[in-house]
């Protein structure tokens, strides 16, 4: 089949109000929405559920293994299929790596607009996922396909943990250290080249970072000192930082200077390239973070910046820092560094940067 979508298509993003975690309801929103919802009945073997907004659901079939669900799909936030069906898988699988689990198999989501995409482009989405999946040792078992207005693709995403190694986003501890496996500035990437702004060498650095499975994942939860756990998606560092934060009722400290950007990030966000989800962002969680006097307005986009397919940011002991920078490495994640601390217990959680 031929790698290419057809000339006279349009743009994969033209055809997406938003593109890629960008799409996600702001967080104060969807507070508000889960709230009106609530949880429902909730068995004993529900070890995670909704509770924290944690990356996904985890149900104890016995004493030596959890089943890790999750799902995650969304438009295009690049106009190659290949690349839009990669990145889209990675995402999804993320999840199950968060909560240290291993994938064992996925179902696709496919919604495509029909009449606008020619069969060769949505197998290419396909083709894209799939090499991905076969990336991960997993089949993709089956799925489900609709007609839809604007495109969209992802995975449910099944897994397998020890209960043991289960790793929350709420069980960070005071004097903790946060490490973060990937660099940000997904969302400004991708927003510049909505617009033409961005360059081939930046491209090919942005699909890099975005179809880096976290395979990390497992061997981080299996560190006693590792004690929380979380993926960097579409509420930006900011927003899931914050969630740890809330979780563990402690604040969080974020070093900017030492938080990781993709290399033209910083320049095409003080030139505008910013997303509309990172001011929802900020919108919706501004109110619980402190910030420096000379924090600019590019800093402040990228630090709410959604990202797609984003890094793993773990709590851990500060004894075990050395541990967990190594098995970032292992797996080639040679951007993984501290960018901060927890603090103590607060009866106000918030993230403060400096």
């Amino acid at each position: 089949m031929n790698s290419a979508q057809p000339s006279e298509e349009p743009r994969l993003t033209s055809l997406s109000h938003g593109g890629g975690c960008g799409c996600k309801i702001a967080p104060g929103v969807l507070s508000g929405i889960l709230r009106s919802v609530g949880a429902g009945v909730i068995p004993k073997e529900l070890l995670v559920g909704i509770e924290t907004a944690d990356d996904a659901a985890v149900y104890e079939l016995d004493a030596q293994r959890a089943l890790v669900a999750t799902t995650d799909f969304f438009m295009p936030i690049v106009d190659e299929p290949v690349d839009f069906g990669r990145i889209a898988a990675t995402n999804a699988l993320s999840d199950v790596y968060a909560m240290g689990g291993r994938p064992i198999l996925a179902l696709a989501l496919v919604a495509m607009p029909i009449k606008v995409l020619s069969v060769q482009t949505v197998g290419l989405i396909l083709q894209g996922g799939a090499s991905v999946c076969r990336e991960a040792g997993i089949p993709i078992a089956g799925g489900h396909t609709i007609d839809s207005v604007e495109a969209i693709y992802g995975l449910v995403a099944l897994g397998l943990v020890n209960p043991k190694h289960v790793k929350r986003n709420c069980d960070a501890q005071p004097d903790d250290v946060l490490v973060l496996g990937k660099p940000i500035g997904v969302g400004v990437m991708s927003a510049a080249l909505k617009r033409g702004g961005l360059s081939c060498s930046d491209y090919a650095q942005m699909i890099a970072v975005t179809t880096q499975l976290n395979t990390p994942g497992p061997e981080l939860a299996s560190l006693s000192g590792v004690h929380a756990m979380t993926d960097v998606t579409g509420f930006g560092l900011a927003g899931h930082a914050l969630e740890m934060a809330r979780g563990a009722g402690c604040e969080i400290l974020i070093n900017w200077h030492d938080v990781p950007l993709l290399g033209a990030a910083r320049t095409l966000a003080g030139r505008g390239f910013v997303t509309g989800a990172s001011n929802r962002n900020w919108a919706s969680y501004g109110d619980d973070m402190k910030l420096p006097p000379d924090f600019d307005e590019a800093s402040r986009a990228l630090l709410t910046d959604p990202q797609t397919s984003g890094g793993l940011l773990v709590s851990c002991a500060q004894s075990s820092l050395a541990e967990v920078l190594a098995a970032f490495h292992r797996h080639g994640f040679e951007s993984a560094v501290a960018i901060g601390s927890v603090g103590q217990k607060s009866d106000a959680p918030r993230l403060c940067v400096t």
